[in-house]
């Protein structure tokens, strides 16, 4: 799942640089038998040994912003180093959704990825994601401790890929046109009719957890414990407040830009983003803000993982 990590307001976002992944990735990598006592039993896949002879260029998927190589702005650029201490050339695609990128890992055509929890058991399962020695990359110690190992990029201690961040999912709302200044996830859930028409919501089905957080706060009665492991009854009620929610829904998006958009031409006042989208918002201009609601969040892990 994407939204792996619940977050509290006081929680803040980290990021820990491992880059040399891309390095493994641009050498090539021998095969071997693996077995899982869990219920993931992915391919028989054993991690690289050592690394290989260099290809000379490694081709990424990335989400917006994750491989930056000056063209968007001169004063981001952390590939370009890369190639010169490398010798291996980088390009990269950027990917809009989860799904987009399982699709594009599948063709074959990618060296690693930088895959968002929704997306990384599936990879794992169908064996697009390789096991990697993190013997084999130095900087893997300075990866927050809590990001590695974890449900959703590791099966049976095995490390499937090297985490790299992590982040909250965010209320953003118009200041101009939202007021008074929310402070709870019912802007979107039990008061949306306030702003019908106008309100946007994460376009997939790792969303049915923003609904459970919020129930798991305002209805106890369903003893909602982890919005990510749900009894039928609990599921029931979390899809039938997105089934309310959906009246009252302008947009469903995926695609970052499409909610930029959205929010700069006023089709969208209020609902979740995540705080890259609500930096370059702001940074077009566009009165918005962002924050976590008093009744917590849901949150992404990303891990560069290799084909």
């Amino acid at each position: 799942m994407e939204n792996v990590v619940r977050l509290t307001p006081t929680l803040k976002a980290v990021a820990a640089a491992a880059v040399l992944i891309a390095a493994t990735a641009c050498g090539s990598s021998d095969s071997g038998g693996s077995s899982s006592s869990t219920g993931l039993n992915p391919p028989d896949m054993k991690a690289q040994s050592k690394l290989g002879k260099t290809e000379g260029q490694v081709n990424l998927i990335a989400w917006a912003g994750y491989v930056e190589d000056g063209s968007n702005d001169p004063k981001v650029d952390w590939v370009s180093d890369f190639e010169k201490q490398t010798g291996c050339q980088v390009h990269s695609k950027v990917a809009a959704s989860s799904d987009e990128m399982v699709k594009l890992m599948k063709t074959g055509e990618y060296d690693a990825v930088s895959a968002s929890g929704d997306a990384s058991l599936r990879l794992i399962a169908s064996g697009d994601a390789a096991p990697v020695n993190t013997d084999l990359v130095p900087n893997y110690k300075d990866v927050f401790g809590d990001l590695k190992l974890q449900a959703w990029n590791s099966v049976d201690g095995k490390a499937y890929g090297i985490p790299h961040g992590r982040g909250a999912n965010l209320l953003m709302y118009n200041t101009d046109k939202v007021k008074p200044a929310p402070t709870s996830w019912s802007a979107v859930f039990d008061d949306a009719a306030t702003y019908k028409g106008h309100v946007t919501a994460y376009d997939s089905p790792i969303y049915i957890a923003d609904a459970a957080l919020y129930l798991k706060a305002t209805k106890p009665e369903l003893k909602i414990k982890d919005p990510y492991a749900l009894d039928q009854k609990q599921f029931d009620a979390a899809v039938d407040l997105l089934k309310k929610q959906n009246a009252n829904v302008g947009e469903y998006w995926s695609d970052y830009l499409k909610e930029i958009s959205a929010f700069k031409s006023g089709d969208s006042v209020i609902g979740t983003t995540w705080q890259v989208i609500a930096n370059l918002t702001q940074g077009e201009g566009a009165k918005v803000k962002a924050f976590v609601p008093k009744e917590g969040a849901t949150g992404w892990s990303d891990t560069w993982m290799l084909s």
